[in-house]
């Protein structure tokens, strides 16, 4: 039985509530007492896609945990920036905004909830029912490699096939690559195959990257490439994909990190979420699937 929010209380001398811009600041030191990479951007993105599946536990008025959903069509909802302070580590938290974000995917009608979990999470995900799916790795670059020219770069303006994207990650995500194509970097290939890149803290992140053919993804990658000269840059994939494993490695990327991507099933009427996870050069990230 789906577990509803009702059910896991906050703890006392805490309170429970949305997320909002004006916690964006505090969100990023929760951020950065974990080492993830990303920005004041990123959040502001979660909070503008899914304004209602963003949330927040206060303790003695400072934000001390988090976690978003974003919903992707009627299909999937996606969960991630499941935060918590270190010094509130153990107390519930992290399960207390789970309830929440499960409660939120379910009155909202996803079918499937997903979502990448790392060594420290992936006991709490068990424990609400979800199960692993296939492994995702972070990849890395570092500063000061050279980029090497005899691949070119070529890119056509940004032009997805939605359908295209919807096969390789099994449901409709358009207003997500939109808000990622706005801040500037979005490439296709005759619509066969398209690239994305955001700046990140720590590294430049190259992703989502779906493509039809490893040719194109290489093209893909060398146009990112070529726009980040000599930074450091994190690509997520997954490493069943062996063409997108055989490109890292070729371009000095190494692996830096291992997560679990999983699902949860909320409606078993519904068709199966089935994602070609072969087109999956790169992920768009942890928290966005």
């Amino acid at each position: 039985m789906q577990r509803s929010a009702s059910a896991i209380p906050a703890p006392e001398s805490t309170r429970l509530r949305l997320l909002v811009p004006a916690d964006i600041p505090q969100a990023m030191c929760l951020k950065e007492a974990a080492g993830w990479n990303q920005t004041e951007a990123d959040w502001a993105r979660l909070l503008q896609l899914q304004p209602g599946g963003c949330f927040a536990l206060e303790h003695d008025g400072e934000l001390a945990a988090t976690a978003a959903a974003i919903l992707y069509g009627t299909n999937l909802a996606w969960i991630g920036m499941v935060l918590t302070a270190p010094v509130h580590r153990g107390r519930g938290f992290a399960r207390t905004l789970m309830g929440q974000a499960m409660g939120f995917a379910a009155a909202s009608g996803a079918a499937e909830v997903g979502l990448d979990a790392t060594d420290m999470g992936i006991g709490l995900y068990r424990r609400f029912g979800f199960e692993d799916v296939c492994l995702v790795e972070r990849w890395g670059r570092a500063a000061g490699m050279d980029f090497d020219a005899r691949y070119g770069g070529a890119a056509d303006a940004w032009a997805p096939d939605p359908e295209l994207d919807a096969r390789a990650f099994g449901a409709g995500r358009m207003r997500l690559l939109a808000s990622l194509a706005a801040a500037g970097e979005a490439a296709a290939i005759a619509r066969s195959g398209y690239a994305m890149g955001r700046r990140g803290s720590r590294a430049a992140c190259f992703g989502p990257c779906v493509a039809e053919s490893a040719e194109l993804a290489d093209r893909l990658l060398a146009w990112f490439l070529a726009r980040h000269p000599g930074e450091a840059v994190y690509w997520d994939l997954l490493p069943e994909n062996r063409e997108a494993v055989r490109l890292a490695l070729r371009n000095g990327f190494r692996p830096l990190r291992r997560l679990t991507r999983m699902r949860h099933v909320l409606r078993p009427d519904a068709p199966k979420i089935q994602p070609d996870r072969s087109l999956v050069f790169a992920t768009a990230g942890f928290e966005l699937g």
